[in-house]
């Protein structure tokens, strides 16, 4: 059977639902394409669960840094149980039912190129259906947990982000191999929650080690004062685990063997694209090369457009989205015939440096360029720091509050490149922020922008009192 639609979009994730749902506001015709759950990764087995898990942690180090309240032990049972309803169930019918409200078509299936604007669809019982798009198909088939090749960790059969965040029953003991987002957020969630013995190995220096120094640093302690084991330039040579759901031994090339219930890998997203028909349209295997507007820059005719992470520009679902809305809105332009070079049909924000906010205890959130990063890219920077817990309004939130705070300074146009916080609560702070750096304020501007007394965004005013204004 053949059908014929506008626009298909392959991956029903957030990305992929906000290309159909752009393209059928504008009038165009749409099916979206999807295997497993409609919603994707972030709504099951990542940004929703994970931030459903942490939170009762987080707020349980709120809690005991106020003097005055006092708070018992986290209930897991009914952690678990909210984290069930967070992610429906693991029910896509409500996703689908939003889908099809947009007046888009959801096909159950997995999707692959075939031939250009071909998608041939197989569904679960081996059927076939063959559809064909007038102006576009779009990728939007985000990525996989990398699996790095340790000897037996792949036949260990580890834990990634999704197991992790779909946990029943906390292991005792958690051995966690990474150390960037998913590491840090789900050793400290599962740690928070009752695993005894937590230990995360990192092959570097220091956690999150994308970000400023200091981020790192502050997490790190705040782990070692919960109890959880930090072990930095530590490779694993081999994992074991001879009975399928038994006992796990991580094998290091100094000491004893690590004993554990339970093996986390978050060292990374696989970015490939196999599976997807990309060679019958003379692609490699991914990340998918687009231009500012979505569009693949591979592919003759320019009909292939790729959103999220499957274009390999930033792995996160904020982003994905953000590109997935311009994308769907210049196809509609396309189609029509408009005009398609408006400002707001270009991605511009992937250029300045993406926001994002880690969900430990402290919170970190930073957006645009670090200090390294601006000199790499050949900015004449200054960059002045402050710590976040001499402001009023930190005091206020309880004992013991740590934080710190960072700009970087374009000092020839004297505007913001990038933004770093790390503190409790910080990500409340972040869209200033991110407004502050991708509309380019002046410093002088700035100024005015008069904080609130007493809260934590007088850190603002503290930054520009720092620079020297």
């Amino acid at each position: 059977m053949t059908d014929e639609f506008d626009v298909i979009v392959i991956g029903a994730g957030p990305a992929g639902e906000n290309v159909a749902g752009r393209a059928t506001r504008g009038g165009l015709s749409a099916a979206i394409v999807e295997d497993r759950l409609a919603g994707g990764e972030c709504a099951y087995w990542a940004c929703v669960p994970s931030k459903a898990l942490l939170r009762p942690v987080g707020l349980a180090g709120e809690v005991q840094r106020v003097p005055g309240l006092s708070l018992g032990p986290i209930e897991v049972d009914k952690v678990l149980a909210r984290r069930d309803e967070a992610v429906s169930h693991y029910d896509d019918s409500g996703q689908v039912q939003w889908i099809e409200s947009a007046n888009a078509t959801f096909v159950r299936g997995r999707g692959r190129l075939d031939g250009p604007r071909r998608v041939r669809v197989t569904t679960e019982g081996g059927a076939e259906r063959v559809l064909t798009a007038r102006h576009a198909v779009v990728l939007a088939t985000g990525s996989g947990a990398a699996i790095p090749p340790v000897p037996g960790l792949a036949e260990a059969e580890p834990w990634t982000s999704h197991e992790v965040t779909a946990v029943t029953a906390v292991p005792e003991r958690l051995v966690v191999i990474g150390g960037g987002v998913v590491a840090c957020e789900m050793a400290q969630a599962m740690h928070g929650l009752g695993a005894r013995q937590t230990t995360v190995l990192v092959r570097g220096g220091t956690l999150l080690g994308r970000m400023e120094p200091f981020v790192g640093e502050l997490v790190a302690e705040s782990f070692a004062e919960s109890g959880i084991d930090v072990r930095f330039h530590t490779d694993v040579t081999a994992v074991e685990r001879p009975e399928p759901g038994g006992k796990v031994t991580v094998r290091l090339p100094d000491g004893p063997p690590l004993e554990a219930d339970e093996v986390l890998v978050a060292t990374g997203r696989d970015l490939t694209a196999r599976g997807l028909g990309l060679d019958t349209v003379g692609l490699g295997d991914g990340p998918v090369e687009v231009d500012d507007s979505m569009r693949a820059t591979g592919v003759a005719d320019g009909w292939l457009y790729a959103v999220g992470d499957v274009n390999g520009r930033a792995l996160l679902t904020h982003m994905g989205k953000y590109q997935a809305r311009i994308c769907g809105d210049v196809i509609v332009a396309r189609a029509k015939g408009e005009p398609d070079d408006l400002p707001a049909l270009r991605d511009i924000a992937d250029g300045y440096g993406a926001p994002q906010v880690v969900f430990t205890d402290p919170q970190v959130a930073t957006v645009g360029l670090t200090e390294a990063a601006a000199r790499r890219a050949g900015y004449r920077v200054r960059a002045v720091e402050y710590d976040l817990a001499a402001v009023t309004g930190a005091y206020l939130l309880g004992d013991g509050y740590r934080g710190r705070a960072k700009a970087v300074v374009d000092e020839d146009r004297r505007v913001l490149l990038g933004v770093t916080f790390v503190g409790p609560g910080v990500g409340d702070l972040l869209q200033a922020a991110t407004v502050a750096v991708t509309a380019e304020v002046p410093l002088e501007r700035l100024w005015h922008a008069v904080p609130s007394f007493p809260t934590v965004t007088e850190i603002w005013l503290r930054l520009l009192e720092t620079y020297g204004l």
